[in-house]
């Protein structure tokens, strides 16, 4: 980019930038609080690139007053000064340019959000189950160390241990545009604990990363949906209280159901379920602008088809693999047990790439 392309660009997000400042104080904005919400994290979105954008602006300037000085100046001390001047501000141009190409890639509008977290059993039997427990210890983990909160919605015991499915809430500052990353088949090849014979097994556990709607970004017709409270039930089904406390909720346009039966509170269990449903609402539209993502790229680092096998876990040779983007770390059991960052970057900055390169 040249730097008037550069300066014209940014000029255009200032522009914007001032008028949802203008939105902002508008009495029509002010009493529609929906609007105002989303014109104000777009407001705080924007701030980085302005930040850029002033910084930029005043290194060309001084860039100008410099060169000028050459083209003018006799005096050759002055002159000196003003070579050893253009060398520091030319350093500096590079890396803020890099830099404000970044920040002019559209983001994904759902990055900032909360995220549920499906575990699902797949082929493989119990050791299928016993590694979905696995992969939940690895992300509560994970989350913890980034300071988020984790919370089950449901979950459903395998027979052996781990689970055949659960589902977490996982809250805390930019959840989605991390997790988003995990979505998809991870393959487990290990011997199993079931396994009397020391045949290595391979099995596969999926993980699907939604992120989670606010009211703002869906409203519920009540008389869409259809409710039903029951006994919460435990292991192999028996009653684990008396009290209807559990709910479900079918939504009845789109047949979306949501069971949520994990606090003793109904009106607990039904806050997270009407959560969870606005959620898989949203999500139907959503996927639509992942798909329309998919159509115009060669390659997907965090979205697309979340049934594609996206990482291996080789216990024998110590060894994950994500097959996305060819990485392969000798790490398994930090891995494990939540030592996933490293994986995340390199996804990042293989979608950042990606994305940039659309961009341009």
């Amino acid at each position: 980019m040249t730097n008037n392309l550069i300066l014209n660009k940014l000029k255009g997000v200032k522009d914007r930038h001032e008028t949802v400042g203008n939105l902002l104080n508008a009495p029509s904005v002010m009493s529609d609080m929906d609007k105002y919400i989303k014109l104000n994290k777009e407001y705080k979105d924007l701030e980085p690139i302005i930040e850029a954008y002033e910084e930029y602006k005043l290194i060309i300037g001084n860039i100008e007053d410099a060169k000028k000085i050459l083209n003018e100046e006799k005096d050759e001390e002055l002159r000196e000064m003003a070579k050893e001047e253009l060398d520091e501000l030319y350093s500096k141009t590079g890396p803020l340019e890099e830099k404000i190409k970044f920040l002019l890639i559209p983001k994904d509008p759902e990055d900032d959000k909360n995220a549920i977290l499906e575990i699902r059993a797949g082929t493989g039997g119990d050791e299928a189950g016993i590694f979905a427990g696995d992969l939940m210890r690895m992300y509560v983990k994970y989350a913890e160390d980034k300071g988020w909160k984790t919370e089950v919605v449901r979950a459903t015991e395998g027979s052996q241990g781990g689970y055949k499915e659960i589902v977490l809430n996982v809250k805390g500052h930019g959840v989605y545009g991390i997790l988003k990353y995990e979505s998809g088949v991870h393959r487990v090849q290990r011997v199993p604990q079931t396994e009397t014979q020391g045949r290595v097994h391979t099995s596969a556990t999926s993980v699907v990363v939604l992120p989670e709607a606010d009211e703002v970004d869906v409203k519920l017709n009540l008389a869409d949906i259809k409710r039903d409270e029951f006994c919460s039930s435990g292991p192999g089904g028996q009653s684990v209280n008396t009290t209807y406390s559990a709910v479900r909720l079918t939504h009845i346009p789109t047949g979306i159901v949501v069971v949520c039966q994990n606090e003793k509170s109904k009106l607990k269990n039904l806050d997270t379920a009407m959560k969870e449903l606005r959620t898989r609402l949203y999500n139907l539209e959503y996927q639509k602008y992942l798909d329309d993502i998919a159509s115009k790229r060669k390659t997907m680092v965090s979205t697309g088809d979340r049934s594609a096998k996206i990482r291996t876990y080789n216990y024998q040779q110590g060894r994950v693999t994500d097959h996305r983007i060819n990485l392969t770390l000798y790490n398994l059991q930090n891995i494990i047990l939540g030592d996933i960052q490293e994986i995340i970057d390199q996804l990042i900055m293989a979608e950042n790439a990606e994305r940039l390169k659309a961009n341009e």
